[in-house]
């Protein structure tokens, strides 16, 4: 690791007028004339907490309610709204039975 001459900061490599990796002061912009070989090397560790899992597996996120699905007669479903008629008409609920996934929609 290089430092600056004037000021101390870290030097660090980029590309001059001319098209060569030079090296230069980050804080006061400082060019150094020195001609030395640049080796960049970067090495990370990776902790166990780090790793991330993929999980192939539906997480429903939707709310829950007592709703009996028609086609298995479970009690439980998932619910959500969209607006699909004119804004000053009741929103449609659907619903999705949470055993047998069968979805179906509620009119207001």
């Amino acid at each position: 690791m290089m430092f600056c001459e004037k000021c101390g900061s870290i030097m660090a490599p980029k590309k001059n007028s001319k098209g060569r990796t030079v090296l230069g002061c980050v804080q006061c912009r400082f060019v150094s004339k020195k001609r030395e070989k640049l080796v960049l090397k970067e090495q990370t560790k990776i902790n166990e907490k780090d790793i991330i899992s993929v999980v192939n597996k539906r997480v429903e996120t939707l709310p829950k309610t007592q709703e009996i699905c028609k086609k298995c007669g479970h009690k439980e479903a998932y619910y959500w709204t969209v607006q699909t008629r004119a804004a000053d008409e009741a929103e449609t609920r659907f619903f999705k039975c949470v055993k047998c996934t069968h979805t179906w929609r509620a009119y207001s």
